[in-house]
């Protein structure tokens, strides 16, 4: 079944708030609840710290692996191909799932429309603006659907909430669409550029002065201070002789370096809080310290990247997999462990405590290193320290235990035991 016959037509959503957006000459209802000039776009370009913010969110995410699975074990298949390869016809998986991010943190929310087959197996996801869609519900049966309407693609229609990927922000009550942390920040932003646009013009105004004569100063004397002045004044440099009978005091500027940088740093604190990201994560100068980059990774991880990962996976699942593929244990996965590695020495020691504890196999660790499998028969076994025997290996054939090593009144080490002829 194609996409475009999936889209249903047959009725419209509640536009009781949209009438103050129509009228008999004119109908703008397509324009209501959505941004005009690109205005979060701007922001985006405009603001180097929104920018680094939105920027380590997409490229974080888009470079972990995601992978389909089934009990554990990779799946190949049509699906996890869209996921981990080619989307569709124009993008990467890390293009995509790097776009979804960039809109859901910009704008709220990221969408993709699911395109599928006669078989109704999806075969492509394509992203679409979240200016062009708006959540509805069906008056008939509470089912949710989405408006979509695009100039560009000559498309006006509704998807049904099962064939389109979307992620977002938290919501309001009652409601389906994610709120922007752009909008969040809003007053902080304009706040944060009425402070610039201050600082900046009292640095580009030029130098002004008070002068000030005594009674005892000629019409004549005056001039002649007025035009050495203006001569001083316009070439910005020279000597200026301040005679008696005469004062010249500078008029200082209103523009003080420190007050910036207090206001920057309460920006940076206020972005962070936004996005739910460390701190340090924005270069901030103050925010508090770690004992180590483990500790903010594990932060970031947890705080941050754990709830983001949880809502894409869930998404994949229920829009992406059928219900006996489910039942049957497939579900989709990113991998974060790359970011909880730590250090060369941290991740040794790691590596060999979980080695020698028989939990992970020399195949085990090369996988987390992205290193290639061993060919070697033992290296997909497990061991345990003893030191160091297959898991799987009777404990009497261990060097140093006699056969009856198992019973509870043997003696464990050889010649240990009182009755052995010597």
């Amino acid at each position: 079944m194609g996409l475009m016959s999936r889209f249903k037509q047959i009725f419209k959503p509640n536009i009781s708030d949209k009438k103050q957006w129509s009228g008999k000459s004119f109908d703008f209802s397509d324009w209501f609840g959505k941004s005009f000039n690109g205005s979060k776009q701007n922001i985006l370009e405009n603001n180097e710290t929104i920018f680094s913010v939105i920027t380590r969110l997409s490229n974080t995410l888009a470079s972990l692996p995601l992978k389909e699975l089934k009990n554990r074990q990779d799946i190949n298949d049509n699906v996890s191909n869209l996921i981990r390869h080619k989307p569709n016809e124009n993008m990467t998986a890390y293009d995509f799932i790097n776009r979804l991010e960039t809109d859901r943190n910009t704008y709220g929310n990221g969408y993709a429309v699911i395109e599928r087959d006669f078989y109704n197996v999806p075969r492509s996801l394509i992203p679409i603006n979240p200016q062009d869609v708006e959540p509805v519900i069906n008056r008939d049966d509470k089912s949710l659907w989405y408006h979509v309407t695009s100039a560009l693609f000559n498309i006006d229609a509704y998807v049904f909430n099962q064939d389109i990927i979307h992620v977002k922000h938290i919501t309001g009550a009652s409601k389906y669409t994610g709120i922007s942390p752009l909008d969040v920040l809003k007053g902080a932003l304009d706040f944060d550029n009425a402070v610039k646009e201050f600082s900046l013009g009292e640095m580009k105004r030029t130098d002004s002065f008070i002068l000030k004569y005594g009674s005892n100063v000629s019409e004549e004397k005056k001039q002649q201070i007025i035009d050495m002045f203006k001569k001083y004044y316009e070439s910005n440099s020279g000597v200026l002789f301040q005679e008696p009978g005469v004062e010249i005091d500078k008029i200082e500027r209103n523009f003080v370096s420190a007050d910036l940088k207090n206001e920057d740093d309460i920006t940076d604190k206020r972005i962070a809080n936004a996005f739910n990201v460390p701190l340090q994560f924005l270069n901030a100068s103050s925010g508090g310290t770690f004992s180590s980059n483990e500790q903010l990774m594990t932060q970031f991880v947890q705080m941050t990247l754990t709830p983001i990962v949880r809502q894409y996976e869930q998404e994949f699942e229920k829009k992406l997999l059928t219900s006996a593929e489910l039942t049957a244990g497939s579900y989709f996965k990113f991998n974060m462990n790359s970011l909880l590695r730590g250090d060369m020495q941290a991740r040794a020691n790691f590596y060999q405590i979980m080695r020698r504890n028989g939990i992970y196999t020399t195949n085990d660790i090369l996988d987390l290193e992205d290193l290639p499998e061993s060919s070697d028969e033992y290296a997909d076994k497990l061991f345990v320290s003893g030191d160091l025997y297959p898991i799987d290996m009777d404990p009497t054939q261990r060097k140093g235990v006699t056969k009856d090593a198992t019973t509870k009144d043997s003696k464990e080490v050889l010649g240990n035991d009182p009755n052995k002829q010597q």
